[in-house]
């Protein structure tokens, strides 16, 4: 089985950064986040996102009025995850290993995940055999993203590159993926230093 996060990572909690930038930044990412996914609430019962990390979108997805679970390969994230939303079920999970949850989901997400993985066609694949509709995926938009490190003065070594970033995807790259994936792409937008897709099984 594939390894997670195969490149390694960095940890840098955006979600809680207190340079004014950065806040712009992921209210703008959650503002589109939001438009996307309220436009098929409706049609959702229960949503998970891989990758959750410590839970900041899973939260945000609960907090839109849609039910949502959490997994990740990480333990001490869960843990985590799990301490900050107790209202929230998170497991530990491989994406590459979803089936041992035993449901499908009517939506799964992947908020920055697949730039991390060697074999991120199995992660998809496997994403859509949990999923009973909605596929959504958010990724680094390039080079966008590694432009905005080296503007900060980060990773200057790697030219930008945050530790951890295997794949590297501009939207046109990243539409051929999901239409290689033979997914019906709704909808794919940038989102600043993002790339966000919908789309359907």
């Amino acid at each position: 089985m594939p390894n997670e996060f195969d490149g390694g990572g960095n940890y840098y909690n955006k979600y809680e950064s207190n340079n004014p930038a950065v806040q712009v930044l992921m209210r703008e990412y959650f503002k589109d986040l939001d438009e996307i996914i309220i436009s098929i609430k409706d049609e959702i019962s229960l949503a998970l996102e891989v990758g959750c990390g410590e839970g900041y979108v899973t939260q945000h997805i609960q907090n839109l009025g849609i039910p949502i679970k959490g997994t990740d390969i990480s333990s001490r994230v869960i843990s985590i995850a799990q301490q900050n939303n107790p209202s929230i079920h998170f497991s530990e999970c491989s994406v590459y290993d979803l089936q041992s949850l035993g449901e499908i989901y009517d939506l799964v997400l992947a908020n920055e995940v697949l730039e991390h993985l060697v074999d991120y066609n199995t992660a998809i694949e496997e994403m859509k055999k949990a999923a009973g509709k909605y596929l959504f995926f958010s990724i680094p938009n390039e080079p966008y993203f590694r432009l905005a490190n080296i503007l900060r003065l980060k990773y200057l070594k790697d030219l930008g590159n945050t530790p951890g970033h295997i794949n590297h995807w501009s939207v046109h790259g990243f539409k051929g993926v999901l239409i290689g994936a033979n997914l019906d792409i709704i909808k794919i937008k940038t989102s600043t230093l993002w790339i966000m897709a919908l789309c359907r099984i």
